[in-house]
Formats: structure tokens, C-alpha cells, sequence
């Protein structure tokens, strides 16, 4: 057995007599009770948990207006990382930088599109698009890629084996595998080596009462105002009026996924 998954085991053990108990949610879109985990974690106090199932009665979502979304700006990213505790990963020594680069964990990046009969370039946030129907789920084998009654798609990392199935289904590129032991964490946001993580909306955030993710306040703080987030089933509701007033697209809709994020100016 090579090191690196001896280390996986060694993890995935410690944490299992932790989760135990927890009810983390189905693949089918049942409710879901989220438990925050304190152990071997370094900082911050653990979110309340919450106190009733998730249920269908919301569906979270995003626009995302790339005519608004600035060339060279990272807040979104930058308060990603921060929010999620994914900027206290460290290059491992000796190790070559560009591989790192390559392999470190990004739940959400800036990508640059071009439209080939015009040749404009357009800007945007790239997460995981919380799809309705998602591929992630679809292959995983063992339930730990699920999606919560409320539309987020997420992963259970206490029953991740890390066989990377649904690195290769999701259409977005949108997932990460953590290649190195996860020295710091956030309680709010415990990540492990040999697991699969990806952008969950803040889920912590919403499940405090709170539905507003890092990124898109980092982004109105930067006064762009380029990512708006909320209730898909709210008719009445910002996102919805937003939604029904200007053009928008999902990516790769051929898919038929019904994606919960949205782009405008594409």
C-alpha cells in the first residue's frame, strides 16, 4: 500500500467515528441536517446547526451579469478562499510549483470566454452550477455526492473514497481533489486528504439564516454588484425579477442539467 493511501485510510477512519451520527442527505434530494464537526480543525466557532430539515421550498441560486464582472478582479475568489478556508493551503516543499498550481483546490475561478463569430471576450466566475439533475451524483458510487432538498449540490467527505467519478462527470470542471494532508482547516468548512470538494454556496451561511455567500458580498463590497444570489422558487423575489428582466443562459444547456446558476451577457 503506497503512503499517500495509508494517510487516506488513516484520515477517512479518524473521522468516521465523527460522522457517525450525522445525517448528511441523500443522493434522491431529501432533507438534510448539517452538523458542524470541531475535530482536528483550527479555527473559528462552529456555525449553529440547524434545527429542522432542508426542504424543496427554496431553491438556491445565482445570476451572474459578466458585463458587470470586472477583467483582473479576484474578490469573488479571494473571499471564496478565505470564506472556506482554502487559502490556508501550503505548497508542499520540494514541490514543483507549477504542479501545484495545478493541483491545489479552487471552488471557484475566473475564466475568459470568447465568442468566436465576433471575437469579444467576456469575463466570469466559474463554481459549481448546483444543477437539478447533476452528473456528479449520478455517478457516484458510494452517495457521498449528493443534492440537498434546497438544490445545493455538495459532498459527504466522511464517505468520499475518492475515486473521482464525479471529477470526470461534471461538465463545469468545477471540482477539486485534495492531493496533500490538510494541516489548518476551518471548522465551518473541514476538508482531508483523499477527499473531493467543490463550491457549496456558503451552505454554513444559509443554514445560520444568513443566504448570502462570500463571493457575492465580496463582489458588491467591490461595488460591481456582478453576482446576485437567491430563491429560484421565490416568484416575487430579486433573483426571479432579475431573472425575468434581462437575457440569460445557462452554460453548456444543452445538458438539459437546469443548472441554479445563471450567466447574463453571455
Amino acid at each position: 500500500m503506497s503512503r499517500e493511501v495509508d494517510q487516506v485510510n488513516q484520515e477517512r477512519r479518524r473521522f468516521m467515528g465523527v460522522a457517525a451520527g450525522a445525517v448528511a442527505g441523500t443522493a434522491g434530494g431529501a432533507g438534510v441536517v448539517v452538523a458542524a464537526l470541531s475535530s482536528g480543525v483550527s479555527s473559528d466557532a462552529a456555525a449553529a446547526p440547524r434545527t429542522e430539515p432542508v426542504s424543496d421550498r427554496h431553491r438556491w441560486g445565482m445570476l451572474i451579469d459578466t458585463a458587470k464582472c470586472v477583467d483582473g478582479c479576484t474578490a469573488c475568489v479571494d473571499a471564496c478562499d478565505e470564506e472556506n478556508g482554502l487559502n490556508l493551503q501550503a505548497e508542499p516543499l520540494g514541490d514543483d510549483e507549477a504542479k501545484w498550481q495545478n493541483q491545489r483546490s479552487a471552488w471557484i475561478r475566473k475564466v475568459k470566454v470568447q465568442d468566436n463569430a465576433s471575437g469579444v471576450v467576456t469575463n466570469l466566475p466559474l463554481m459549481c452550477q448546483h444543477c437539478e439533475h447533476p452528473p456528479c451524483v449520478n455517478v457516484c458510487p458510494t452517495g457521498a455526492s449528493f443534492k440537498r432538498a434546497d438544490g445545493i449540490v455538495m459532498v459527504d467527505r466522511h464517505i468520499c473514497i475518492g475515486c473521482r467519478y464525479c471529477i470526470m462527470a461534471c461538465p463545469y470542471k468545477a471540482r477539486s481533489f485534495i492531493h496533500e494532508q490538510v494541516v489548518q482547516k476551518l471548522t465551518r468548512a473541514p476538508r482531508g486528504l483523499g477527499c473531493v470538494e467543490s463550491c457549496n454556496l456558503c451552505v454554513h451561511r444559509i443554514d445560520d439564516g444568513n443566504p448570502s455567500p462570500a463571493c457575492a458580498d465580496a463582489c458588491a463590497a467591490e461595488g460591481h454588484h456582478a453576482i446576485l444570489f437567491g430563491d429560484l422558487n421565490d416568484p416575487s423575489g430579486p433573483l426571479r425579477q432579475a431573472l425575468g428582466a434581462q437575457p440569460n443562459r445557462q452554460i453548456r444547456e444543452n445538458l438539459e442539467l437546469n443548472t441554479g446558476v445563471r450567466y447574463a451577457g453571455l
